[in-house]
């Protein structure tokens, strides 16, 4: 049987790109990540977008495009705390518990999310 990554499951790129697209929608509306994004969102969630991609077996677009993605260092401009971090594991829950990932994908998605979010805490 061959072994498919968690992109091709997913359905490739329309997944990421649906799920980015409902996270966002999230933060454009929300009081404590709001001020975190420049008034423009689009290229926050098109760097998100090829960055989950790109983690879960997609094409290497984000590479090609912003280099490695050293993700405490490009955060640590933001003032993320436990607050910060919940609401963003709120907000990509809530995306991700719109999408049409299976359960077992969501669970695994999620469990990535956490780690990450925990990782990014700088203050």
């Amino acid at each position: 049987m061959p072994v498919t990554t968690m992109y091709e499951r997913l359905g490739g790129m329309p997944f990421f790109e649906a799920l980015t697209d409902e996270f966002y929608r999230r933060v454009a509306q929300d009081e404590i990540l709001r001020p975190l994004y420049p008034e423009d969102l689009a290229p926050a969630r098109l760097h998100l977008q090829l960055f989950l991609a790109q983690f879960w077996g997609g094409p290497r677009l984000y590479d090609e495009q912003r280099g490695n993605p050293h993700l405490r260092v490009r955060h640590l401009a933001f003032r993320i705390g436990p607050a910060e971090r919940d609401r963003w594991l709120e907000l990509m829950g809530a995306a991700l518990e719109a999408s049409h990932a299976r359960a077992m994908d969501k669970a695994q998605l999620l469990s990535y999310f956490e780690s990450v979010a925990s990782h990014l805490v700088n203050c």
